[in-house]
C-alpha cells in the first residue's frame, strides 16, 4: 500500500492559497482539496491549523 501525498499548511496558509500552491494547474482546486479532506470541509468555518494534514490527491480506488 502507497501513502497518499500530504502537505501541513504553513502560517497564514488559506484553503485557496494551498490550494494555489500544491494544485496550480488544477481549476477548482480548493474544491478538489475539500472533496479529499472531508475533516477541513466539517469545520471550514475555523480555517486550517498548522497541525492539520492536507491530502494532495485522492484516496486510492477500491
Amino acid at each position: 500500500m502507497t501513502a497518499r501525498q500530504y502537505v501541513f499548511p504553513q502560517e497564514g496558509d488559506s484553503l485557496d492559497s494551498l490550494a494555489a500552491r500544491e494544485l496550480p494547474e488544477v481549476e477548482g482546486a480548493a474544491q478538489q482539496l475539500l472533496s479529499w479532506n472531508l475533516h477541513l470541509a466539517a469545520r471550514r468555518a475555523t480555517g486550517l491549523l498548522p497541525s492539520d494534514i492536507v491530502f494532495t490527491e485522492p484516496p486510492a480506488a477500491r
